[in-house]
């Protein structure tokens, strides 16, 4: 893991209002990570996708043009879901927690069930995964929100496979909840 970019993502999640900024770090041969913390806001594109669904792989190549282009202000998560294994082809990333995470969205959005191409993007809204039009529409809506709060974090420490840290969040926190994802490119 040494000298590969890390991105500490972090949501916070106010009343009607998602903001998403991200903490960049990279480690060290003695593997201290040094932080940058600009909280530069940023946009968190969730797919929830399938190798067993024949509508995905236009928004599975949506996602990645995404990264691809926005590579320092969206970060594109895929989550394969196991509802479409029953059909005779296990898709071997499937996992259903995710499917369950899915599910709690879409509880959420009061979405009457779930659905492959999805995409839900900072925690806040969701579309179909394929649509090019809204993908780019949301990135700019999102990606213009500025964060609120401010975190910092101090203490980081790479132990094996794990990440440690202490943070602090600066700003009005009641009513909010504070989401970390731990991002590897």
């Amino acid at each position: 893991m040494v000298g590969k970019r890390i991105a500490l993502v972090c949501i916070v999640l106010i009343g009607g209002v998602t903001m998403a900024f991200k903490i960049d770090f990279k480690l060290k041969k003695e593997k201290t990570p040094t932080a940058s913390e600009d909280n530069a806001p940023i946009v968190v594109l969730e797919l929830f996708t399938s190798q067993g669904c024949s509508s995905c792989p236009p928004a599975d190549a949506l996602l990645q043009q995404a990264k691809d282009d926005y590579r320092n202000s969206v970060y594109a998560l895929s989550y394969h879901v196991d509802y479409w294994n029953y059909i005779g082809w296990k898709d071997p990333f499937s996992n259903p927690v995710y499917a369950e995470k899915q599910r709690k969205y879409n509880i959420k959005f009061k979405n009457r069930s779930n659905y492959t191409p999805q995409v839900v993007v900072n925690g806040k809204a969701h579309f179909v995964g394929s649509s090019a039009v809204k993908m780019k529409a949301a990135i700019v809506e999102y990606g213009a929100i500025k964060a609120e709060n401010r975190i910092t974090l101090s203490n980081v420490k790479v132990e094996k496979e794990s990440v440690f840290f202490n943070y602090k969040l600066n700003g009005a926190i009641a009513k909010k909840n504070f989401r970390a994802v731990l991002v590897l490119d």
